[in-house]
């Protein structure tokens, strides 16, 4: 039996790479440790319901805040990805379980307790199953969306690269109010840092889902300081133009240990600052760019933004 809070057997494919000396992190990008009465009562509810959230599987340096104002990002699927991306904390491996059928039911009770006005929803990679957990996902919409009719709920997906074509409408049918999935980094660094994925096929899920929906919210991002230069972050920021996505989030890679993808760079809150001024004139609804934007990060803020948007453009 794997014990995942040993690093060697959290990542076993990881075990035999040289280290990668982590840098001091610059004041900017450092927070405060997790604590509080709200942080406390998050994990409660999460642990009563045997969830797995990203925000403690991934290292998310927000979670203190978001927990402390009852926020988490659910992490549907188990905890066990079958991917091996180089940049990524959650355990690799193959999924010691098959799906559970009542997950979906504990996601949507943990929504309602927590009393979110905005969820979102994430899972592991499932390359072991035909359809990549696309019928979990619309089953865990559709149960949130009958506890809480009121909650806004975004996904943020695989790549569903070995699925069917079905997969993706399926997930589609269900109605997320945000369709999220990351491209995580420039095309060039791919074949290093996100081995198991293909930059134009992720490209091009998030083009289709506009096809399918064109009025569905589309959201990607990106991570800097992995040894990607402005050049290759302003042509992601067109690509994803061009495949008209709604919402763009840049943040700082941060490595999680001495054996994940060694950090480039801290870029500077104001190279970020540079970044948010240039995607916002490509044309984004919402842009996210700072050394601690992550995915989930204001979520509920920044999709309430992202409509007001949507409604001044059409006026």
């Amino acid at each position: 039996m794997r014990d995942l809070k040993i690093p060697e057997q959290r990542h076993p494919e990881k075990a035999k790479r040289p280290d990668n000396p982590q840098p001091k992190k610059p004041a900017w990008i450092r927070v405060k440790a997790p604590v509080g009465q709200g942080y406390q009562a998050t994990r409660k509810i999460m642990r009563d319901h045997k969830l797995v959230t990203v925000c403690e599987e991934a290292g998310c340096p927000n979670v203190g805040e978001c927990w402390n104002q009852g926020h988490a990002t659910m992490m549907i699927m188990g905890e066990v990805c079958t991917r091996a991306c180089t940049f990524c904390n959650i355990a690799t491996g193959k999924p010691p379980d098959d799906l559970d059928v009542f997950e979906p039911g504990r996601v949507a009770d943990a929504v309602k307790k927590l009393g979110l006005k905005h969820v979102v929803v994430t899972s592991v990679d499932r390359d072991d199953i035909e359809d990549g957990g696309a019928a979990h996902f619309a089953q865990t919409i559709r149960a949130i969306r009958k506890q809480s009719p009121s909650t806004t709920i975004e996904i943020l997906t695989p790549d569903f690269i070995r699925c069917p074509s079905e997969a993706l409408e399926e997930v589609v049918a269900a109605k997320p109010d945000v369709f999220n999935h990351n491209l995580e980094t420039v095309p060039s660094l791919y074949p290093e840092v996100r081995p198991g994925a293909r930059y134009f096929h992720s490209l091009r899920l998030l083009q289709r889902v506009k096809e399918l929906d064109p009025t569905m919210f589309t959201k990607s991002g990106i991570m800097v300081g992995l040894g990607e230069d402005r050049q290759a972050v302003h042509q992601v920021m067109d690509d994803m133009r061009a495949a008209n996505v709604d919402f763009i989030t840049i943040g700082q890679y941060l490595q999680p240990t001495l054996k994940h993808h060694r950090v480039d760079r801290f870029v500077t809150p104001e190279e970020f600052a540079s970044y948010e001024k240039a995607a916002k004139g490509k044309g984004f609804l919402m842009v996210s760019a700072t050394p601690l934007t992550r995915s989930s990060y204001h979520a509920g803020d920044d999709f309430a933004k992202m409509q007001k948007a949507r409604q001044a453009a059409q006026n």
